[in-house]
């Protein structure tokens, strides 16, 4: 038998949790391979070396070439791939997930089948990003209402402070480079907080689709999660860079740069761990776990890996 060349994989408890890892790396017209536990980084300016498991999530831009070996790593690592368009402005496909607990995905899909418990996870997100507002009796038009009159708020007053022309939201997936300078800068900002809230939905086991208050979209819970942080981070950002370099034609790639920048400064994916799990009513935020249970309608969980004796229709053994 031949011998496995390269690094072993990691055990899950050897493994950077997930509010310890950095929040993400954007590569484009790249080649990807596997050095030990690195990724080999190589483009025109030459080579760099990425530890694997130190990364929340890659965002994989146009041009790269993604080697079996470098894929089989990041997947041993846990590490988030998201596949992006140019500027990271479209999401394609991703990767796996860090966690082996469906913990938080089960108290997910039991909040968002119920009525009442939607409406409730949805009023206590709004609370979240406008804490002065009383929402406890406002129904899911109210509140779509209610944050929409907030959110042109926190555009106006952007606009005032960092005195950038501002008239309404445009954006075309097609055609990046059609927008105007802020809303170039706003698109990327978004798209690297959308990135960074993938990363954490699936990593922590959530189900990126199954959505509070956007719907119908695999990644629904995406767009509620996100948008817990755009009127802190991505929107400043956004108009802070557009009032410096409105007129650069890589205004996207600065963008990422000030976004990155400005999650490392506010720790933001430490709070993204927190609420999270706040949001879906789990205190238990270590996700190492490598666990598997079978269900029973009568018994409740029962251990995996333990031959059970079959019943008799009668019910007896």
């Amino acid at each position: 038998m031949s011998r496995k060349m390269g690094a072993k994989k990691p055990e899950l408890t050897e493994l950077s949790r997930v509010r310890d890892r950095i929040t993400f790396l954007y590569l484009e017209h790249a080649k990807l391979n596997r050095q030990d536990s690195a990724i080999l980084v190589t483009d025109s300016r030459g080579t760099a070396f990425v530890p694997a498991a130190i990364v929340s999530v890659l965002m994989l831009g146009p041009g790269v070439d993604v080697t079996h070996r470098a894929m089989e790593l990041m997947g041993d690592t846990g590490m988030g791939v998201v596949w992006v368009g140019e500027q990271g402005v479209s999401q394609y496909a991703h990767g796996r997930a860090l966690s082996h607990s469906s913990r938080l995905l089960e108290a997910q899909a039991k909040l968002v089948s119920n009525n009442q418990t939607r409406v409730a996870v949805a009023r206590k997100m709004y609370q979240m990003r406008f804490p002065n507002d009383d929402v406890s009796g406002l129904t899911m038009q109210e509140l779509r209402g209610k944050e929409g009159s907030r959110v042109r708020q926190v555009y106006r007053h952007e606009s005032r402070k960092n005195d950038v022309p501002w008239s309404r939201r445009e954006y075309n997936p097609d055609n990046f480079d059609s927008g105007t300078p802020i809303n170039k800068a706003l698109t990327a900002a978004h798209q690297a907080l959308y990135g960074l809230s993938y990363s954490v939905i699936v990593a922590m086991g959530a189900s990126a689709g199954l959505g509070f208050v956007h719907t119908g979209h695999d990644l629904s819970f995406v767009y509620d999660f996100a948008d817990l942080y755009k009127a802190e981070i991505s929107i400043p950002v956004a108009f802070q860079v557009a009032a410096q370099f409105g007129d650069d034609k890589d205004i996207g790639a600065r963008t990422r740069l000030a976004m990155r920048d400005a999650f490392a400064a506010s720790k933001i994916l430490v709070r993204m761990i927190q609420d999270l799990t706040s949001i879906l009513g789990v205190t238990e935020t270590n996700i190492s776990v490598d666990l598997v249970n079978l269900w029973d309608d009568k018994l409740g969980l029962q251990k995996f890996g333990v031959q059970y004796h079959e019943f008799k229709e009668d019910g007896g053994r």
